[in-house]
């Protein structure tokens, strides 16, 4: 299928001269390696029809205009139900390009599971610009978890962190695994207290790196996986290997449309057999106790 972008010249990166066609050309490009990441998730669209200096808002519902080919669910919400669109190929992330969509975001369960996640996900930010102390926090959680036997995967975010994800197997519900991310963060923070902190309220934090767990719920979103984000340079959420978080030039915006396709013909994608690593909580949980 042929899907024409309007106003394709239009500039959505003014510092990189990145245009809409130039983001449509990206997902359409990576379709192959991130759709494995985000099929059959609910998506959230973050749009700006006119770039990143434009007004911009966070789209969850299939508008009434999208065609008929574009994958869809509807799920639960506190007053009713909402029906979001899906991600199931590459005319579709094209699609939603060309309605000012720059990031996409991703539930952390399926949509025929939606209730019990197949991803348990840490987010970690740095307090200040010290980057050094995010690596050093995603090393202690996938430590921690390997300690009862989890396999863990850590990806830039693209804004200024990183995500360390755990692949389940749909067993566990929401409850649970938020249960066990928080047991683990209070872990951490009570071992490493000048550190890590598990306090949601930034004027408690004093200058720790805040261990996030609060996307492990009903109908959160993370990032997806190969997602460019609405900043300068257009950079993206890019999956990587454990040992790259010893490579001093690593930040979170280290990866961007600019240098993606290079990386990915030099190392294959190191998310690419997540899903064969699915893992059950229980078992984890009890070894925790």
């Amino acid at each position: 299928m042929s899907v024409d972008i309007a106003n394709a010249d239009k500039i959505f990166f003014p510092d990189a001269g990145i245009s809409k066609g130039d983001l449509a050309a990206y997902y359409r490009r990576i379709a192959a390696t991130m759709l494995p990441h985000i099929a059959g998730r609910p998506l959230t669209l973050n749009r700006f029809p006119d770039g990143i200096d434009g007004v911009h808002f966070i789209q969850k519902n299939v508008a009434d205009h999208y065609p008929g080919w574009i994958d869809r669910v509807t799920v639960d919400k506190e007053d009713g139900t909402i029906t979001h669109p899906l991600a199931d190929d590459a005319d579709t992330l094209v699609y939603l390009v060309d309605q000012g969509t720059i990031a996409f975001h991703v539930w952390l369960s399926r949509h025929d599971t939606p209730h019990r996640p197949d991803r348990l996900i840490f987010d970690l930010d740095p307090p200040g610009d010290d980057f050094g102390v995010v690596v050093e926090a995603a090393r202690a959680v996938r430590d921690r978890l390997a300690a009862v036997d989890l396999r863990a995967f850590v990806m830039t975010t693209g804004s200024s962190g990183l995500h360390v994800t755990v692949p389940l197997d749909r067993e566990a519900d929401f409850d649970a695994t938020r249960s066990f991310a928080r047991r683990v963060a209070n872990d951490l923070a009570a071992d490493q207290p000048d550190r890590f902190t598990v306090e949601h309220r930034k004027n408690k934090r004093r200058g720790r790196l805040y261990l996030d767990i609060r996307r492990n719920a009903y109908a959160q979103t993370g990032v997806a996986p190969y997602s460019v984000r609405p900043k300068p340079g257009a950079p993206i959420a890019t999956p990587l290997a454990w040992d790259e978080l010893g490579d001093a030039r690593l930040g979170p915006r280290r990866f961007h449309i600019g240098n993606i396709f290079r990386r990915l013909a030099q190392r294959d994608c190191p998310w690419a057999d997540i899903d064969r690593h699915r893992q059950r909580l229980a078992t984890a949980a009890k070894k925790l106790d």
